[in-house]
Formats: structure tokens, C-alpha cells, sequence
């Protein structure tokens, strides 16, 4: 039977499975930054509009004919002051993070595409354009799938084994990522706090969930200060980190080099970091480790799930 999305409103349930973290971590910790920079919709690029979404220009009531200089700039900040803010804050407390990468934005900034090949940080294809991939029809999503992993692979070295895509998937995504190959998992769901397996036209994809809730997006929406954030975010770590004691969970942080690569909120992500690792049995960790971990302690289990 030919895959389609489906609904699932009971998940794991009231018994979610002991995700058997390496050294018994309560928790795994995987902080995703977006590099995005480049690849979103704009004038030059075909789109016929400035792309402002989760930046600043987003608030400053503007609505333009033509290039949006501004908004332009906004989102180089985030390539050229952002990017190097953020890798700072992780490298210098020995961190790793995931790459959500698109394929012309690391194109775009080879200095940065170097950076993170030599960080040993992972990189999980954001698509070949920061767009709507819903808006695609399968042969045009078929061409940016691939040529996302070529674009990435040509700028770091490796192909990249996750995807994700902006807004979530088109209801052909995940079907055409499966039939592309290649892919340990991918990330286009909200709906859960620990990986799960799906089939698809009778393959295995592995899921690995992702959190706009415990993200930066929230800078502009009801969150303004640094302060407000981390106090935010905070308490979703802690709640998790006791429930972690019986039952251990997985928490991912999303992060845009645009917004908290800014001074005043790069602070609240310091003020995280640090907090996170005043705590023991805390698995800070690439989203690929999560994956090959899930794959290797909680198999396949075969045919039938979401069939």
C-alpha cells in the first residue's frame, strides 16, 4: 500500500520506551542551529518578495516594492556576526551541536562551510532553499532534495543523513526522502519527545522529532528579553531532567544565527549552556548520535507502523 500521512493521536502513550542513553543520561540534550542565510525566498533568487521571516524585520511594520534592503541585512547578520558568535559559545565549552544546513546558504559562505567541516558538528540537510516545501510539486521537490545533498557534500566533505525542512513537510516529503536513500532519519515532526519508527512504501524511516516550542522563534512572538528566554527554555530542561529520572527523554533546542546571534539574546543561550552543564547525567549530543544510538538500542520492530 502506497505511504500516506497519517494521523497518530496516541504515540507512545502512558509507556514510552526507556530511550537507554549512553552512561544512563536522564536526558539528551541536541541543540540545532539553523544556517539558512542565503537560501531564503528573495528577489534575486526568483521569489519576487524579501523574505523576513524570524528576524527582526518581521516587527518593524514595513511593507516595501522591491528588494527590502533591511531585511537583507538582517539576515546577512546572521551568516556574517551570528554564525561565528554561536560557534564560539559552543566550541568554547566543548559542545556539540547539529547543523540544520541548507544547500545554497553553505554555498553561499564557504568560510563558514569550512568552520563547521572542521567542528565535527553534524549536519542535517535543510533543504536546497529555506522555502515552503509544501509549495513544491513532487518532481521540484525531488530536484531540491538532491541537490541539497549535493550542495552540503561539496561544502563539507560529507553527505548528510538527516533532513528537515522549513514548516514541516509537503505530504510527499518524507515518501521522496525515503526514495532518495541515504537517510538515517529525519526530523519533520512535532508531535512527539522521542524518536520513533515509521514505514514507508515498506522501508524503515526512522523519525528523530524536532521543537519550535523550545526554540528561539519565540524571540518576537511572546518572548523579548534574554532573560525571558532562558527562564523559558529552562524550565522545559528541568522539567525534563526530573521526569529523566524514571523515565529519560530527549529535548531539542532550535537556534537561528539572525536572532540569537544577536549580543543581548546570545546571552540567555550562554546563560543555558552554562546551566545545562552544572548537571550530571546530561548527554549533550549531535542529532546523528541520537539517531544511530536509537537505531542500534531500539530497532526496526517491522511492517505495519503507519501502514
Amino acid at each position: 500500500m502506497p505511504y500516506e500521512v497519517r494521523r497518530d493521536f496516541i504515540g507512545y502513550g502512558a509507556n514510552p520506551p526507556d530511550p537507554k542513553w549512553p552512561n544512563g543520561a536522564r536526558i539528551a540534550v541536541n541543540f540545532v542551529m539553523n544556517y539558512e542565510e542565503g537560501s531564503e525566498p528573495s528577489i534575486q533568487d526568483g521569489e519576487g518578495h524579501t523574505e523576513i521571516g524570524l528576524s527582526d524585520a518581521a516587527g518593524m511594520g514595513q511593507s516595501i516594492t522591491g528588494r527590502d534592503l533591511a531585511a537583507e541585512g538582517l539576515f546577512e547578520y546572521g551568516s556574517r556576526v551570528g554564525f561565528w558568535r554561536l560557534m564560539r559559545l559552543f566550541q568554547e565549552r566543548g559542545l556539540p551541536m547539529t547543523i540544520f544546513g541548507c544547500g545554497l546558504a553553505m554555498e553561499r559562505n564557504p568560510e563558514a562551510s569550512a568552520a563547521i567541516a572542521e567542528s565535527g558538528f553534524d549536519v542535517c540537510s535543510h533543504g536546497w532553499r529555506w522555502i515552503k516545501h509544501y509549495e513544491l510539486d513532487e518532481a521540484t521537490e525531488r530536484e531540491h532534495i538532491r541537490k541539497a545533498i549535493a550542495a552540503i557534500q561539496k561544502m563539507t566533505g560529507e553527505r548528510p543523513l538527516g533532513w528537515y525542512c522549513r514548516y514541516g513537510p509537503g505530504v510527499n516529503t518524507r515518501r521522496l526522502v525515503v526514495e532518495e536513500g541515504g537517510f538515517l532519519y529525519d526530523s519533520d515532526y512535532y508531535g512527539e519527545e522521542l524518536p520513533f519508527w515509521v514505514t514507508v512504501d515498506g522501508k524503515p524511516q526512522l523519525v528523530v522529532p524536532y521543537s519550535v516550542t523550545n526554540n528561539d522563534g519565540q524571540f518576537g512572538a511572546s518572548i523579548g528579553t534574554s532573560d525571558q528566554w532562558f527562564s523559558f527554555v529552562r524550565d522545559a530542561f528541568d522539567m525534563l531532567y526530573k521526569e529523566g529520572a524514571t523515565q529519560p527523554k530527549m529535548m531539542s533546542i532550535g537556534l537561528h544565527m539572525r536572532l540569537i546571534g544577536h549580543p543581548a539574546r546570545a546571552v540567555g543561550l550562554q546563560r543555558l549552556l552554562d546551566h545545562i552543564q552544572k548537571h550530571e547525567g546530561v548527554w549533550v549530543t549531535r542529532r546523528l548520535d541520537i539517531a544511530r544510538h536509537w537505531i542500534k538500542t531500539h530497532p526496526y520492530p517491522g511492517k505495519g507502523l503507519n501502514e
